[in-house]
């Protein structure tokens, strides 16, 4: 399936350029570069190439979206620049961890995404304020614009999101994102899962090459 076709199936132009975002952007980056941080945003992410259990934990979600990294790269859009996961920073005499680290070579700036695997809350915007100015402080290069906070939950109130936004004085933005739809337990050993059938198909060429 072409990339072209792939973007129209998941309504890549409504979660990007018409869904109503929930970033504070707009005071807290210069223009243009609020506007293009906020276009590169969107709302929700479609990960329909993993399917987590209902117990799964942030670390699960994290394993999940490098494991399909090609699939993640190519659902956050042009531009991202894979830094590493789980990276490390030194502050004061604690060490810290953000989840996911990107460069986006078109902003021209590191992006934090920080994972949760429930509901926005309040002090998620904090802990990714704090990340944001590490990240400022001792990765960011002269010629590099501020670096910008991305949050992805389950799911947000958008009234706790903008609250809990307006006094901040970091570039943070906060997203949704679906997963695939777990089969129900009596059918998930009848039907084969999807990574089954993308094996089946790579070695369909292999067998044709054989009976030539």
């Amino acid at each position: 399936r072409s990339v072209l076709w792939h973007h129209i199936d998941t309504k890549l132009y409504e979660r990007q350029f018409e869904a109503e975002k929930t970033t504070n952007f707009n005071f807290t980056l210069p223009s243009p570069q609020s506007d293009l941080a906020r276009e590169l945003l969107k709302d929700p992410y479609n990960f329909d190439f993993l399917t987590l259990a209902k117990d799964a934990q942030e670390r699960d979600l994290e394993r999940g979206l490098l494991e399909h990294i090609r699939e993640f790269l190519l659902e956050l859009g042009v531009g991202f620049a894979f830094m590493g996961s789980q990276y490390h920073l030194k502050v004061g005499d604690e060490d810290f961890y953000i989840d996911l680290l990107f460069y986006h070579v078109k902003l021209r700036c590191y992006v934090v995404i920080d994972l949760k695997m429930k509901e926005f809350k309040p002090e998620f915007s904090g802990k990714m304020s704090f990340y944001v100015s590490a990240v400022d402080d001792i990765l960011r290069h002269p010629d590099d614009q501020p670096t910008i906070g991305i949050i992805l939950c389950k799911s947000k109130d958008k009234t706790v999101v903008e609250y809990s936004l307006q006094n901040m004085n970091r570039p943070i933005g906060v997203s949704t994102y679906k997963l695939r739809d777990v089969l129900p337990e009596k059918l998930q050993g009848s039907l084969p899962t999807i990574e089954q059938l993308e094996a089946e198909l790579d070695a369909v060429p292999l067998e044709i090459e054989d009976e030539e």
